[in-house]
């Protein structure tokens, strides 16, 4: 009997407890419950618009292994067709799997500044070991938390969350994100790279260097009242600063990704809930004729960038992805029930209409409240964003838990959430979990998570818009020795980023998902069921998979 969407999501309303506010005054928008900034709850009108070769040897008796502003110039990437799995015999497990890992005021990594090189490396290693014993397959990390670098830069400082100092090197020498990029590839995962555009310097990042855009460009920064420097988002020279450091990163690493958060113009707590100090440059623009609202023309800056961004970031390497994750409500009142802080209004994000132009290839609003709030419930707006996403571009929505009085987290949420998610979304799911310390430090979640819906490893879901042509398969050698076969392979493309083995025991196919330096398996010819009956390896296929999801043809070979 099928089962109504509706009853689904009201057992799953039945089962989670609300969740508290997390704690975490570096973030106060991000970790705090609505009522604390919450708009008056009128509904504004709605604007106009890693090793060498491994031995896959199956641990039980399966394979597994381990528009408000108009716009000039339309998107890049064409409308595509639904993003549907590549495979026609066998199916594997895809999912966007990842973590947020934030080096801003040393949340997640390195631990403190000034650690030696070989410990930041040890730190890094010890987080992307967890990520890959549990299944997960991206890894977004912060590398300009404010205006400086946690790589080789000729634009910006060295960031002091490294070494304690402001444009210091680490010692001995080497470039964080090579390194970072190199040993996500080892595990199969894919590695982001997440930019603030506009902070120019956080209140937890000491002294300010001469390098620094607050030494080197005063005209571009503002001093808010909280302490922090901000980028001015209307001047075309901070748009253009802000695009050099992004395809810098682009041309010179390999990162699969470039992500922004929520930080556009500021949150009004960071200048004392005043306005944004722009005076200058709105009074230059209306000298200059310009006809929009402040508001408009502030939203019309940012929608410029990101706009911008897209189109560069596709010109260079399109198989990079560019995602946002905006704070979760657009406005309050869309959908109706929904209250809350009005990004909107506020922090001049028109985030709908990224999502609706297709300017981005994920979307990520951070949904960090729970399934049974009622102004701000998960699944609803979840909904209301899969309504928005007229283009079909990826929606992983980004979940966090906080902990009750008692300081225990509710992993019943996280959970709850991830399957609501994969029902709500079935032709692209995923997941970004704020941060990977709510992971690492609570092992009843991870345990939940390992043994419940990351049990599997996955792919991540393709994207079409980006490429519509599968890679090659490779070429299959065969022997058997012991009672195993043995296969190796030889990539015929050089875009092959992953290798899926595929074995049929019986009716029933399971897989293996390899990284692309490896090209070596072993399966058993035979295997025993529950029953003790056994049953022979029949076929195998071997796939390759390419930077942008796409599966090469699959092609069964018949054991001998």
């Amino acid at each position: 009997m099928r089962i109504p969407l509706s009853i689904l999501l009201l057992l799953f309303f039945s089962s989670c407890s609300l969740v508290t506010k997390i704690q975490d005054k570096l973030f106060p928008y991000r970790n705090a419950n609505v009522e604390e900034i919450a708009a008056p709850k009128t509904s504004p009108a709605k604007p106009t618009p890693p090793s060498p070769s491994v031995t896959i040897a199956p641990k039980t008796d399966t394979i597994k292994a381990k528009e408000p502003i108009p716009v000039k110039v339309e998107p890049i990437a064409a409308p595509a067709p639904s993003i549907t799995n590549t495979k026609t015999i066998a199916e594997t497990a895809r999912e966007f799997r990842a973590a947020w890992i934030a080096t801003v005021a040393n949340i997640n990594w390195p631990s403190k500044p000034g650690l030696s090189a070989d410990e930041q490396r040890a730190e890094a290693i010890s987080l992307l070991d967890y990520l890959q014993n549990n299944n997960f397959n991206a890894v977004i990390f912060q590398v300009r938390p404010q205006a400086d670098a946690l790589y080789a830069s000729e634009i910006e400082p060295w960031s002091y969350y490294l070494t304690g100092q402001q444009d210091k090197a680490p010692e001995p020498f080497y470039d964080p994100l090579a390194f970072w990029i190199e040993e996500s590839h080892k595990r199969g995962m894919e590695l982001h790279a997440w930019l603030n555009p506009y902070r120019a310097h956080h209140t937890t990042g000491k002294e300010i260097s001469n390098r620094s855009v607050v030494r080197t460009n005063p005209e571009l920064v503002y001093l808010l009242k909280e302490g922090f420097w901000w980028m001015d988002p209307s001047l075309k020279a901070t748009q253009d600063r802000t695009s050099k450091v992004v395809m810098d990163i682009v041309k010179r690493y390999d990162v699969d990704g470039i992500h922004f958060d929520d930080y556009f113009y500021p949150y009004p707590s960071y200048n004392g809930d005043k306005d944004f100090p722009d005076d200058k440059s709105w009074n230059e623009y209306l000298r200059n004729g310009g006809k929009l609202s402040r508001g408009d023309w502030r939203r019309e800056s940012v929608n410029k960038l990101i706009q911008r961004l897209y189109q560069e970031i596709k010109t260079e390497k399109k198989h990079v992805k560019f995602g946002l994750s905006p704070f979760g409500i657009w406005r309050p009142g869309y959908p109706a029930s929904v209250e809350g802080f009005d990004q909107y209004d506020k922090l001049y994000a028109d985030a709908k209409l990224w999502l609706n132009k297709g300017w981005i290839d994920y979307f990520t609003p951070q949904l960090y409240w729970p399934i049974n709030k009622p102004g701000q419930s998960f699944p609803v707006l979840l909904g209301w964003w899969q309504s928005e996403n007229t283009l079909q571009r990826h929606l992983w929505p980004g979940i966090s838990i906080g902990t009750d009085k008692n300081g225990i987290a509710n992993n019943q949420e996280i959970l709850s959430e991830i399957m609501i998610s994969r029902g709500m979304l079935p032709k692209s799911q995923g997941i970004v979990h704020w941060n990977i310390s709510s992971l690492t430090k609570n092992p009843t979640l991870t345990q939940a998570l390992r043994e419940g819906p990351y049990k599997q490893p996955a792919l991540i879901p393709a994207s079409p818009w980006l490429n519509s042509q599968r890679p090659s398969a490779p070429s299959i050698a065969t022997s058997t020795n012991n009672g195993s076969l043995f296969i190796n392979w030889t990539p015929k493309d050089e875009n092959a980023f992953r290798w899926v083995v595929y074995g049929e025991y019986g009716d029933k196919w399971d897989y293996q998902i390899l990284n692309r330096e490896q090209n070596f398996a072993s399966l058993k010819l035979q295997m025993s069921d529950k029953n003790g009956k056994i049953i022979p390896l029949r076929r195998i296929m071997v796939t390759a998979v390419d930077r942008t999801g796409m599966e090469s043809m699959q092609q069964p070979l018949a054991v001998e």
